[in-house]
């Protein structure tokens, strides 16, 4: 990074800790000389693992669902679509209270730890509201308004509080945090395909429902976030090639040039070409996660290999975050998110073969890839944000890309019911196939803002 033209101003806070604000020559600041200890009372790794136990709890909303739904609809009386459209309303309020979250607490309203305590609460109704709804409108209002609600606040808070904490390397940190919202769980796939039943479908909800709570909550009393433009203080940000991991990070994901606002992030144009990048990612990997395990079933696989391809496609959806979070660091993230798109439409024309030649082995391999895929791009988006547009303002940023998951929701899970019931598993999967290649296609043409001239960037 260049150094000419650095201006350096000294303050102190209000508890008396010393830092330093220097600028670059592009005009961006960073505020340097503060530990993460001398700010959290604590090392800053714990800002990486309660956001992942936070976010291994409520991963059950999502990615268990598809097990749950043959029980729920039996149970309630519903129609498979019923059923499916519980899931999609939960998508979207899900994905709706992103960027009104990141608003409200980058304007200091909302803290991170009253919006993971608000939503810790709001996820317990939901599940609660699942066990004992009446009818499917009640359903839909518990656990698709309060749950997904509830879930979107710990969600967002979790995922942005990462890039915070770790400017200089925050692919791998990211995708660790957001991998643990997919192979958490596993346990709960196994366990509403075997251990769960129309007699005991409300006790075992509550019980989902107070587990929830309980991890979102004592994980979110601890969280924390670091003040506006830190930086590490052992990492010096003008001269990171001391260090190779953060020098090689660096090189591939460079700084954005300043903190932009959401307005500005809009105006460069990327914003929207994120957004729809990632709603036919997203659009695909909810299709994935509703019907493979009724998929599975239709072809006449056993209730073990349905079971397993949907535990698979939880564990590797988790762990491959983690993997392409690192990798991403070390390749840059534009280039391998263009791999993972790819890697999508293979997974979805894979399902569709091994299941059209009734292979259970490949099926499994093509759950493995689809898995892998269908989670990968969430951190590579969480870190590209921040690469492209700054910190300060992630959460609001982020949220606007995220928002993509609004209407991918709906055409991965509810359309998606639609296009199976009129086209078959045939055409849907091949649908899934070429919409994962429009996506590959917009990634290419993903590119960092870049400003010449100095820009003043408010502390």
């Amino acid at each position: 990074m260049t150094t000419e033209n650095i201006t350096t101003k000294t303050a102190q806070t209000t508890t008396g800790r010393d830092y330093r604000e220097v600028k670059d020559a592009r005009g961006r600041v960073y505020r340097v000389g503060e530990s993460d200890r001398q700010i959290l009372g604590r090392p800053r790794w714990t800002m990486v693992a309660l956001p992942w136990a936070a976010m291994l709890a409520i991963s059950v909303f999502e990615y268990a669902f598809g097990s749950a739904e043959d029980t729920l609809s039996e149970a309630k009386h519903w129609t498979s679509s019923n059923t499916f459209w519980v899931l999609s309303v939960w998508i979207f309020f899900q994905a709706a209270v992103s960027f009104p979250t990141g608003k409200l607490r980058e304007k200091g309203i909302l803290t991170s730890r009253s919006a993971m305590l608000i939503g810790s609460v709001l996820s317990l109704l939901g599940f609660v509201s699942l066990s004992h709804a009446p009818n499917i409108t009640f359903a839909l209002i518990g656990f698709g308004f309060f749950g997904g609600t509830g879930s979107g606040l710990i969600y967002s808070t979790c995922v942005n509080m990462v890039g915070k904490w770790y400017p200089e390397r925050k692919g791998g940190k990211t995708g660790l945090v957001n991998g643990a919202f997919a192979y958490g769980a596993v346990p709960f796939i196994f366990l509403f395909q075997y251990g769960f039943n129309t007699s005991n479908y409300r006790t075992v909800l509550d019980l989902v429902g107070f587990y929830v709570l309980a991890v979102t909550l004592v994980a979110g009393m601890f969280f924390k976030d670091p003040p506006k433009n830190w930086w590490p203080a052992e990492v010096d940000p003008l001269n990171t090639a001391a260090d190779v991991k953060i020098a090689t990070a660096m090189a591939k994901n460079p700084p954005a040039v300043r903190q932009f606002t959401p307005g500005e992030a809009l105006k460069t144009g990327v914003i929207p070409l994120m957004w729809f990048c990632m709603l036919c990612c997203a659009g695909v990997s909810i299709f994935g996660i509703s019907f493979q395990v009724p998929y599975a079933k239709d072809i006449g696989f056993g209730p073990l290999i349905a079971a397993s391809s949907m535990g698979v496609m939880s564990v590797i959806n988790g762990t491959g975050r983690g993997v392409v979070g690192w990798l991403s660091d070390r390749l840059g993230r534009q280039r391998t998110l263009t791999y993972v798109c790819l890697t999508l439409a293979v997974a979805q024309f894979g399902v569709l073969w091994a299941g059209d030649v009734r292979s259970e082995w490949l099926f499994l391999v093509f759950a493995f890839v689809s898995g892998f895929a269908g989670g990968a791009f969430y951190p590579l988006f969480a870190a590209l944000v921040p690469d492209y547009f700054g910190e300060n303002n992630n959460a609001s940023n982020y949220g606007m890309v995220y928002s993509a998951k609004l209407v991918s929701g709906l055409f991965g899970g509810g359309l998606g019911a639609m296009v199976v019931d009129s086209w078959g598993y045939d055409g849907a999967y091949a649908m899934a196939g070429g919409v994962s290649l429009v996506a590959a296609t917009l990634s290419l043409l993903l590119r960092q803002p870049r400003e010449e001239r100095a820009v003043p960037v408010p502390a």
